[in-house]
């Protein structure tokens, strides 16, 4: 059976500066039966290194999910690796909604039995973290690691970033890691020079997110399965959100 997925890939900051390359590289990986489409938003912040941006990105997401189910998507992918408005956006949509952490560690569960997930600086650690204990998998982490870096850092010396790569993930693998997530979006690209060198499962969350997307579609379709909808993901009354003019969540 063959179906045809329409994905939406949103990278949630104010710049269009990821989606060119990134719509190229995730062609590279998605199922021929797949069409995916990268957008971002007009305005807002140019990256989530904070988590006051962090927060302010949530009603666009929202908005750009409902807009995607309006238009005829199976399924988004919101592609920052702190998984922001995940929740919300299931609660008010009726398409697939992915997120790269979920995805990656999803898919590590699979391959080893512990992870180690390198980020960019140490500031995005505790939200991460917190994610990882949100999803019960804290006994499955072996360790998060930094390499100094912004996410606007890591393709300006490519080579500077893989050497960092280098020294924390052995470091990750001495302490019994099996599988290494890279965890952030922009370190897309990195994963096969790594994995190569260590001959351990790299995740790419870029990839890992639309992947886990095309399945829940593909599963979706096949045999029903979709976000349930009662207890977490219960939407909100319609009469709530036309009397509040939140006509957004429609």
């Amino acid at each position: 059976m063959i179906f045809l997925n329409k994905i939406l890939y949103i990278n949630p900051v104010g710049t269009d500066v990821f989606d060119k390359p990134m719509k190229e590289y995730l062609d590279q990986y998605k199922d021929p039966d797949t069409v995916l489409d990268v957008t971002s938003f007009k305005e807002g912040p140019h990256h989530l290194e904070y988590y006051s941006y962090d927060a302010i990105v949530i009603p666009y997401i929202l908005e750009e999910v409902k807009k995607a189910e309006k238009n005829g998507y199976d399924a988004c992918v919101i592609g920052c690796f702190y998984d922001p408005g995940l929740k919300e956006a299931r609660e008010v949509s009726n398409i697939i909604v992915t997120a790269p952490l979920e995805s990656s560690t999803c898919i590590a569960l699979s391959l080893g039995e512990k992870f180690s997930i390198i980020v960019g600086r140490k500031k995005w650690v505790p939200l991460m973290l917190n994610r990882v204990k949100e999803y019960g998998l804290e006994d499955r982490l072996t360790s998060f690691k930094d390499v100094g870096l912004g996410v606007y850092d890591f393709h300006k010396d490519e080579k500077e970033t893989e050497k960092r790569l280098y020294s924390v993930i052995e470091e990750s693998l001495r302490e019994g890691a099996e599988v290494i997530i890279l965890g952030c979006t922009a370190f897309f690209g990195f994963f096969k020079v790594v994995q190569e060198k260590y001959k351990v499962p790299v995740i790419d969350p870029v990839i890992a997110s639309v992947k886990h997307a095309e399945q829940l579609v593909k599963l979706k379709k096949l045999c029903g399965w979709g976000h349930s909808k009662i207890y977490s993901y219960e939407p909100p009354p319609t009469s709530e959100i036309l009397k509040w003019n939140l006509k957004g969540l429609l």
